[in-house]
C-alpha cells in the first residue's frame, strides 16, 4: 500500500476566532499540505489509484490548486502530466505548475471549458483524466480530514466549509458518517458570482451558472457535483453566500492574526466566522476547513482588495 501524499495538518482553537464567535472556533490547517491546500489529499489519492492501475500520464483541467496536487503527486509518482487551466488562471499558478514539471495547456473562459478540452485531450493520449471533485476516490481521499479531527477527540457543533466543484463538501460528508457524526450541519459557503451550489439546492435540481463573475476563481465550477446535490437529500447543509469583499476581508485579517496567506475561495468561509454567519449561531463548537489554496501572494492579495473595494 502507497504512502499517503498528504500529511496530517495542525487542528487547534482560534482565540482571535473564539472571542468573536463567542465559543471556541476550531482550524484544520490544510493550508499548510505540501501544496498549500486540501487538494492533495483527493487529488493525491486518485493519481495513486490511477497509477496503480497503470497509468503513467495524467490530464487535470483546474483553475489552479487541483492542477497543482495532479502535478505534485505527478512528479512523487514519475508520471506525464498535462494540466489545463481557463484564461482566468493566474500566471502565478501557471508557473507553480510547471515548476512540478507539469506541460500548461491554457483552453476556456472558464474550468468548464478547459474540462471539455482536457477530457477530450486525455483519451487521445491514452492517459488518466483525474477529475478535480466528481470522483468517489477523490472524496474518500478528503473524508481523511474528518477522521484526523475525530482523533483529536473535538466533535464540531458545526463544520464550515468553502465549495467550488463539491469535491471536498463530499469528502467531509462522507468522513462524518464514517465517524458516526451524521447530525452534525455543515455551512457551505460560496461567492457571489459563484454560487452554483446554493442555486442548485434553491431549485432542488443542479443548476449551471451562465458565467464566473466572482474574484474567487478556484470556487469556480459552473456546476457542482451531482452528489454535492444528492447529499443535501441525507445531510443538513446549510448554503450560505458572501461577498467578494467580505472573502478578501478574511483573507487579509487572517493574514494577520494567524500569519497564513490563503485565496479568496478560503476566505470565503472564514468570512462567514468573522462576520458571525446565521447560521452559527447557538453552534458550538465550530469547525472551519481552512483550505488553503496556492494561487496567492502578497502582492496578489493587495490587487484582489483593490478590486472589491
Amino acid at each position: 500500500m502507497m504512502t499517503p501524499l498528504h500529511i496530517v495538518t495542525p487542528f487547534g482553537e482560534s482565540r482571535s476566532l473564539s472571542a468573536i464567535m463567542k465559543v471556541p472556533v476550531f482550524l484544520k490547517m490544510e493550508a499548510l499540505q505540501p501544496i498549500g491546500s486540501f487538494k492533495i489529499r483527493g487529488l493525491g489519492a486518485a493519481c495513486q489509484a490511477s497509477w496503480n492501475d497503470g497509468a503513467r500520464r495524467f490530464v487535470c483541467a483546474s483553475g489552479g490548486n487541483a492542477g497543482y496536487a495532479v502535478a505534485y503527486a505527478g512528479r512523487q509518482l514519475g508520471a506525464e502530466v498535462n494540466i489545463v487551466v481557463p484564461k482566468a488562471a493566474s500566471v502565478w499558478i501557471q508557473d507553480i505548475l510547471r515548476r512540478e514539471g507539469a506541460t500548461v495547456v491554457v483552453h476556456g473562459e472558464a474550468w468548464d471549458e478547459a474540462h471539455a478540452f482536457a477530457t477530450q485531450l486525455a483519451a487521445r493520449e491514452n492517459a488518466a483524466y483525474i477529475h478535480p471533485f466528481d470522483d468517489p476516490r477523490v472524496w474518500q481521499g478528503h473524508a481523511s480530514i474528518i477522521h484526523e479531527i475525530a482523533a483529536a477527540q473535538v466533535k464540531p457543533g458545526a463544520v464550515v466549509v468553502s465549495v467550488g466543484g463539491g469535491g471536498l463538501l463530499c469528502g467531509l460528508l462522507e468522513g462524518l458518517h464514517q465517524v458516526g457524526w451524521a447530525e452534525v450541519p455543515v455551512v457551505a459557503v460560496e461567492t457571489e458570482g459563484a454560487a452554483s451550489f446554493a442555486k442548485s439546492v434553491a431549485a432542488g435540481q443542479l443548476i449551471t451558472l451562465d458565467r464566473i463573475t466572482s474574484i474567487a476563481t478556484t470556487l469556480g465550477s459552473r456546476t457542482v457535483a451531482a452528489e454535492a446535490l444528492a447529499w443535501t437529500k441525507r445531510h443538513q447543509i446549510i448554503p450560505w453566500i458572501v461577498t467578494d469583499r467580505a472573502a478578501v476581508n478574511a483573507c487579509q485579517r487572517f493574514a494577520d492574526e494567524h500569519r497564513v496567506l490563503v485565496e479568496p475561495a478560503c476566505g470565503a468561509s472564514l468570512s462567514a466566522v468573522y462576520d458571525r454567519a446565521q447560521p452559527l449561531a447557538d453552534l458550538s463548537p465550530v469547525v472551519v476547513l481552512v483550505c488553503g489554496g496556492a494561487g496567492v501572494s502578497l502582492k496578489l492579495l493587495e490587487e484582489w482588495a483593490k478590486k472589491v473595494q
